[in-house]
């Protein structure tokens, strides 16, 4: 199975693209993390000035699944700047259903994420992988990623918005 289309995702899809980030959350066993709505989707990436880009794979009608989803994968970026080397994308969630991997599909997306880089003159696309997710790390790799967190030792953190209130009431 060939046949399928990438496409710049569109407010009709806001649906189909929160189900495919609860569906990967189950796959790395963080549903329950899971709090964006359709209407945050919405908002946050359609307008005048979106904080992310997404890229979905559909597929037509006779190559649907049971369920009958023609949006089978997606791709969320946004683009940021790293004071030592420009412009770069970020590739914040990338997915495509299990029944449809091993088609080029992810392939795909990751080659049309490339080209958007190139494109926007971004020096490197980065990303998160989860550690138990030794699929995914072996795609990247295989693609000549690597992998920072052993090359140069960085750690991710995060500052959740309690302790962002928190911080922005000091005085």
């Amino acid at each position: 199975m060939a046949n399928f289309n990438l496409r710049k995702a569109e407010p009709k899809d806001v649906a189909d693209i929160l189900r495919l980030i609860k569906e990967l959350a189950r796959y790395e066993e963080m549903e329950d993390q899971v709090k964006l709505t359709e209407k945050d989707l919405l908002e946050d990436g359609f307008g005048d000035h979106p904080f992310y880009h997404c890229v979905v794979a559909e597929v037509p009608t006779e190559h649907q699944k049971a369920e009958g989803y023609s949006v089978i994968g997606f791709a969320m970026y946004y683009f940021t700047y790293d004071p030592w080397i420009g412009k770069l994308l970020y590739l914040e969630d990338f997915f495509v259903m299990k029944e449809y991997r091993g088609f080029g599909i992810g392939s795909e997306i990751l080659k049309k994420l490339s080209e958007t880089a190139v494109k926007t003159r971004c020096s490197s696309m980065h990303f998160i992988v989860a550690e138990s997710n030794q699929a995914s790390i072996n795609f990247y790799k295989r693609r000549g990623a690597l992998d920072l967190s052993l090359e140069e030792g960085w750690r991710l953190f995060r500052i959740d918005k309690q302790n962002l209130l928190k911080l922005s009431a000091e005085e």
